[in-house]
């Protein structure tokens, strides 16, 4: 029965049932009213907007003809599911997106019984989905599985090796592939033009029906795409694809804004499935509004706005981001020595690195969401005599690392890791916290470890490592803003394993390494004012280590504190375990190393989480202070080499 009151369709959802009891007609109404909702709300939080306006119409039509939560939706990365918290049950809390104790920006097992599976890094739904499906068959209470996919992550390997794995299983699994031509950066490679050869660019406003015979009135590339919806339906054979070959059932491309195409062609596929499906879904980013639309990133990533224009809030004049630092520093070095390259990994607007391929755009290299490709493609290039930069956010870096220890450090090959969103990243959450690459890089012999305590240091830095031959190097820099000190023309090579004092004194040290050296400034300030003299160093290197600077720290204070923005088994375990090696606590050093809590930080302002974390000032200057009031008297220290 369709809506004749004045109330809002949107306002009678309270979960996907509802959806269930609507007309078609009213569920086209319905999808309107969620797009403005989804605008509405994004404009007072900020986040991913383009790719939930994406997924309006096939999140309305998925909930509506799948049994969720019993049938399993499991959505690649998470950017789209705005939409979807808001048709299961969070539409009272989808202004708390990305806040302190709001709703995540992804999907999230702890939130919602309609996530079944968390998400945030790209092309893990299709395996997920399978795992589903195995265990709906093995008798687990779980129905359908359906994973819905972008056409730039399914371009990863891991999502083929999952379609191969499924193909083969031959298991009831259905697959939408979310094509929408704009990844986070435009696909690239031959999956992109595959894809887009599918339907050869024609207008999918043509597909109106399924019926018998409309194929006929298709232009000739796209007759067999539309042939092959009708074929679900039909059970008729037809002309194979890719996806077909590995074992699914393809049917599209279809109008992912129209739900006379979508609504059909699900029930049909619900219906009659027996084995693996792809349902292949052409959608517009920013679908809807203008803004959105019309922007160069298709509004994927967006700060607050004003939905009537689309204008954002500008952020206040300050200090250059570390990533633009790095970025420039790069294409200032890409100038002086004709071999370094760079490589990314679909992200060449997150790590800087469009700043050089706007000068230098031959010696850029986007592989798309293949980070072990990146590695690895790195190292040849490496072995090759080039100079490359593998520009990779931590978290990211986390899916490249047998290629990192096996490629890279096993033979020794100068590749140069650029390492973004070191620490903790605000609004993304624990899924992006570069929190690991520490303890992860720090194991491998013949690592070289540096990390960045402001951007100057950035610059210098990248110098080093555009300089060093000698193995492969890696240096960690934060999302956001600098400090604001003053860069440098060029960058110094450092030398390797070498730190610097910035204050001195002489009852307890803070050894820092990472961008908390400016906490450690403001610590010791407050420190000084209790009559607690500290010494403040800047590591800069967490392998080698600075065994001179550390012994000279631990024979000249009665304590030592390292910080750090990692994980345990990081900078601050390393430092123990030279100084356990050399005798140091035998003789009274008390050491007090600070680092992330052993658990997950949930999303905050950046501020928020390290508060959360105890690595703000002045959680430095109190364990400073009950470390030093636990010190034994100072003992001069005679630390081997």
């Amino acid at each position: 029965m369709t809506n004749h009151t004045n109330t809002p369709l949107l306002d009678r959802v309270a979960g996907p049932a509802d959806l269930r009891q609507m007309p078609d007609d009213d569920l086209r109404q319905l999808a309107n009213e969620l797009r403005s909702e989804v605008i509405s709300a994004v404009s007072e939080t900020g986040g991913h907007l383009g790719s939930s306006l994406g997924v309006v119409e096939l999140a309305v039509a998925i909930h509506s003809v799948f049994n969720t939560p019993m049938d399993k939706l499991v959505w690649d990365v998470g950017h789209q599911c705005y939409p979807h918290k808001i048709l299961t049950g969070r539409r009272d809390r989808i202004r708390t997106l990305r806040q302190k104790d709001g709703l995540s920006g992804f999907t999230k097992r702890s939130e919602s019984e309609f996530d079944p599976f968390g998400a945030a890094h790209s092309s893990t739904s299709i395996s997920a989905a399978l795992g589903f499906a195995v265990g709906r068959d093995m008798g687990q209470p779980t129905g359908d599985a359906i994973a819905v996919i972008g056409d730039g992550s399914i371009s990863a390997g891991m999502a083929y090796e999952a379609m191969n794995n499924a193909g083969a299983e031959g298991r009831r699994l259905f697959v939408i592939l979310n094509d929408n031509e704009m990844s986070i950066a435009p696909p690239v490679g031959a999956m992109s033009s595959y894809l887009s050869g599918l339907y050869a660019n024609e207008p999918l406003a043509r597909i109106k029906s399924l019926a018998e015979g409309f194929e006929a009135a298709m232009p000739a590339p796209m007759r067999e795409s539309a042939k092959r919806a009708r074929q679900l339906v039909t059970g008729l054979s037809g002309s194979g694809t890719l996806f077909e070959e590995l074992g699914f059932e393809y049917v599209g491309p279809i109008d992912g804004h129209d739900m006379s195409q979508l609504l059909p062609v699900l029930r049909a596929a619900r219906t009659r499935a027996t084995g693996p499906v792809l349902i292949h879904v052409c959608t517009t980013k920013g679908k809807g509004y203008a803004p959105a639309e019309q922007s160069a990133d298709r509004g994927h990533g967006v700060s607050k706005f004003d939905p009537a224009t689309g204008a954002q809030a500008k952020k206040a004049a300050g200090a250059p981001s570390y990533t633009s630092v790095f970025g420039n520093a790069l294409t200032a070095e890409a100038a002086r020595d004709p071999k370094l390259v760079a490589v990314t990994a679909a992200m060449p607007g997150g790590t800087g690195l469009d700043i050089m391929a706007k000068r230098f755009p031959a010696r850029v290299f986007d592989v798309g969401i293949a980070e072990q490709h990146a590695v690895t493609f790195a190292a040849g290039m490496a072995a090759s005599g080039l100079r490359p930069f593998c520009a990779i956010y931590s978290t990211f870096l986390q899916r490249g690392y047998d290629q990192v220890v096996h490629d890279v450090a096993l033979q020794g090959l100068p590749v140069r890791f650029a390492i973004d969103r070191a620490g903790l990243v605000g609004a993304d959450g624990p899924t992006h916290a570069g929190a690991f690459d520490i303890g992860y890089l720090g194991a491998l012999p013949g690592m070289t470890l540096m990390a960045a305590a402001d951007e100057a240091e950035l610059t210098h830095m990248v110098a080093t490592a555009a300089a060093h031959d000698e193995g492969p190097i890696a240096f960690r820099y934060p999302r956001g803003s600098g400090t604001g000190v003053e860069l440098p023309e060029r960058g110094e090579v450092l030398q390797i394993g070498k730190g610097r004092v910035l204050r001195e004194g002489t009852d307890i040290a803070l050894l820092s390494y990472g961008t908390r050296l400016a906490e450690c400034l403001v610590a010791a300030e407050t420190l000084a004012a209790q009559g607690i003299s500290v010494t403040v160093a800047d590591a800069r290197f967490a392998k080698p280590l600075d065994m001179d600077l550390i012994a000279q720290l631990a024979r000249h204070h009665r304590a030592l504190v390292t910080v750090e923005e990692g994980a345990q088994g990081g900078f601050g375990a390393m430092v123990l375990q030279a100084l356990a090696a050399r005798g140091a606590f035998d003789r009274g050093l008390a050491i007090r190393p600070m680092c992330l809590p052993d658990r997950y930080i949930d999303h905050a302002s950046p501020d928020d989480m390290y508060a959360d974390a105890g690595l703000a000032a002045g959680d430095i200057a109190a364990t400073a202070a009950s470390a030093l009031g636990r010190a034994a008297e100072v003992i001069p220290l005679t630390i081997a080499r």
